[in-house]
């Protein structure tokens, strides 16, 4: 059993007994017990750091463990130092629901709720020390502080606890097996806090739950892989819950990629490992070399379920955990990662890829986090799908726009999901971003910038072929951004695609290199290259034309796509000279093409389709040395001008449906 830093508590049990009573006999013998079961047992003095403050770290414990259990022996009253201890153990469960067990050691329950026998002789002694106080302040403090013992026993008394004459017919040994079991029924032997709302999570923890629990000897690897964001950790969690159970020992190890990255994290993990392994034995170890070595010791005689949790490199599982042999039959490993190729075929039984919410659970999601039930209040309902729509399926965007808008008026509402549209959400989008900034060079965070803004829905042969024009090696970078799950291909129509919210992480990048002029971003798109182009910016369109990243990229291609200015009337094409692909699909405000256009004589590409009020081609296209593909399609209104040097309809020739095709005998 493993603690994690996403639970509140450190420790599962809390022992408060006397130690010269049963330190070195009944406590130490429980205290071994609980620790082999795989619980994190605090025991005074055996927990606590030379040269830490006994009281203050007592006081800290108590708070921080699941389940007291209070050893009730003979001459625990006459220790005004274990009277001290149950008070706040019983503060804790009245304010916190901290679980208490009292344990009846040789005496009787009712000796402690009416401090009759050994109890009645220390209350005794207590009271005469009162009688003696002289200082009346002084007195009456300490009357005080024997009210509260008293009413502390009489409290703990009162709770369901266990009396050792009454079990295992005063068999120690039974009595202690008896003890752990109860701790562990108290537990409901949950050690990591799950989500409040597992929607779903049955139907996707299925599979890797029943390879859990098929009982066989082979050791088994399995890789839960998917964007962030998606529930990949959600789900080892609540597969962790439900079976380390069934193995001799068990760890969860949260963060990999995090704390891996901080001095000496490797060497951090390997000592957690192996202290949840071994029960809560500490080992020393000084690199992560030799904490490889340990950690093969420990796993090669144990069966163990080890969940790796948020895993980038290759070589924090090296040092982690290392190769498949080391693990003794029957052990188990999972591994959550935002990296599907990060293992081998040959090292993974299985790799599990976590899919988005469909509509129905992603808005039952949502409904908990905003109004606290699994479904919208009345009049929110059409924002709340709105807002499921633009989270396209991501628990992380359901929960954190959930959250925020949790008891805001509909105009508050109306107004975010406005910003949406322009602004991503910072907190999502910082969750993301993890995925673009592990990617392993400038190289593939640049192709990464330029896919997102210009190519997603396209072809990718075809910007393979742009990209590689322009300097990039693009096939294994869209390699990469695969493997983070940062860009998918389409199986039927080879085309480029990303989650939206991972393209406007990466839009939102670009927008933050200059968030108040367009003219200074590295790459443009629609509406804003547009505003650049039409005059608005021609100052810092200049400087940016002597720019690498837009003479490569946003100078070459150009997609204004459903821009609804008058682009016939303010495009100035001699401000791009070098564009050699041009996309003004469904610019419906589209009378006319600029004849500025005959200045591109390296463009290649000039796409009208959908340009459904376009009247004619501009005179000067006959300059158009290199255009090899004109698309037309759609475009009902074009005629030919008369007595000019542009090519007819005819001499375009025409493509099947979808356009036209020309080539330039001029």
């Amino acid at each position: 059993m493993a603690t994690t830093s996403a639970s509140p508590f450190a420790y599962h049990v809390f022992l408060s007994f006397r130690g010269q009573d049963t330190r070195k006999t009944f406590t130490d013998h429980l205290y071994t017990a609980l620790v082999q079961a795989g619980f994190q047992t605090f025991r005074d003095k055996d927990s606590i750091e030379r040269g830490k403050y006994l009281n203050l770290e007592l006081s800290k414990a108590i708070k921080e463990s699941r389940i007291s259990i209070v050893v009730l022996s003979k001459n625990y009253a006459s220790s005004t130092w274990c009277l001290n201890e149950l008070v706040p153990i019983l503060e804790c469960n009245k304010s916190r629901g901290a679980a208490v067990l009292p344990i009846f050691y040789d005496v009787e329950p009712s000796d402690v709720r009416k401090q009759e026998g050994s109890f009645k002789k220390a209350f005794e002694k207590y009271e005469n020390e009162v009688e003696a106080e002289r200082d009346p302040d002084r007195k009456m403090e300490l009357a005080e502080r024997v009210k509260g013992w008293k009413a502390a026993l009489r409290q703990v008394a009162d709770l369901t606890g266990m009396v050792l004459k009454n079990e295992a017919d005063g068999h120690e040994s039974k009595f202690i097996k008896k003890i752990v079991e109860v701790v562990g029924d108290k537990m409901k032997r949950t050690v990591l806090n799950d989500a409040p709302h597992l929607i779903g999570i049955d139907l996707r923890a299925t599979d890797i739950n029943s390879w859990l629990q098929d009982g066989s000897n082979d050791v088994g690897i399995v890789a839960i892989c998917g964007i962030g964001g998606i529930g990949k950790t959600t789900i080892a969690k609540y597969l962790y819950n439900l079976n380390f159970e069934r193995f001799e020992g068990s760890s969860f190890l949260a963060s990999i990629r995090e704390v891996s990255g901080q001095p000496d994290g490797l060497v951090r993990l390997q000592r957690q490992l192996l202290s949840d392994i071994l029960k809560g034995k500490k080992e020393k170890i000084y690199n992560a070399d030799q904490g490889i070595v340990r950690v093969k010791e420990a796993l090669r005689c144990r069966k163990v379920l080890v969940v790796l949790d948020d895993v980038d490199q290759v070589d924090q599982l090296d040092a982690v955990l290392g190769m498949r042999d080391w693990l003794y039959p029957g052990s188990k490993i999972i591994i959550t990662t935002r990296r599907k190729q990060l293992l081998k075929a040959s090292e993974v039984d299985t790799v599990d890829e976590v899919v988005g919410m469909h509509h129905t659970e992603s808005l039952e999601l949502f409904s908990w986090y905003a109004f606290g039930q699994d479904h919208p209040i009345e009049g929110y309902m059409d924002y709340s799908k709105r807002v499921v729509h633009y989270c396209d399926g991501l628990p992380l965007a359901l929960q954190v726009l959930g959250s925020s808008l949790s008891g805001e008026s509909i105009d508050v509402w109306e107004s975010a999901l406005k910003k949406l549209e322009s602004i991503p959400e910072g907190e999502i989008l910082k969750k993301l971003k993890i995925s673009y900034d592990s990617l392993q060079d400038d190289h593939d965070k640049n192709l990464f910038l330029n896919i997102a803004c210009l190519f997603v829905g396209k072809d990718k042969d075809w910007t393979i072929t742009i990209l590689d024009g322009c300097g990039f090696y693009t096939k294994i970078g869209i390699h990469n951004l695969i493997d983070r799950y940062l860009l998918t291909v389409g199986q039927r129509d080879n085309k480029l695609w990303m989650h939206h919210l991972i393209q406007d992480m990466g839009r939102e990048i670009v927008r933050q290199e200059s968030t108040e002029e367009p003219g200074g971003r590295s790459r443009l798109w629609q509406q804003e290259a547009f505003n650049v182009l039409s005059g608005k910016t021609v100052r810092i369109i200049y400087l940016m034309s002597t720019s690498m990243a837009l003479l490569l990229i946003s100078l070459k291609m150009l997609d204004l796509s459903h821009s609804h200015g008058l682009v016939s009337d303010i495009l100035d094409f001699s401000l791009v000279p070098n564009l050699e692909r041009l996309v003004l699909k469904h610019c419906i405000n589209l009378i006319e093409v600029p004849e500025s256009i005959g200045v591109l004589q390296r463009l290649v590409l000039l796409n009208l389709k959908g340009c459904q009020n376009l009247r004619k081609l501009p005179t000067t296209i006959h300059r158009l040395k290199s255009l090899d593909k004109l698309i037309l399609s759609g475009c009902s209104k074009l005629y030919d001008l008369d007595n000019t040097k542009a090519p007819t309809l005819t001499q375009l020739g025409l493509i099947a449906d979808f356009g036209f095709k020309w080539k330039s005998n001029t």
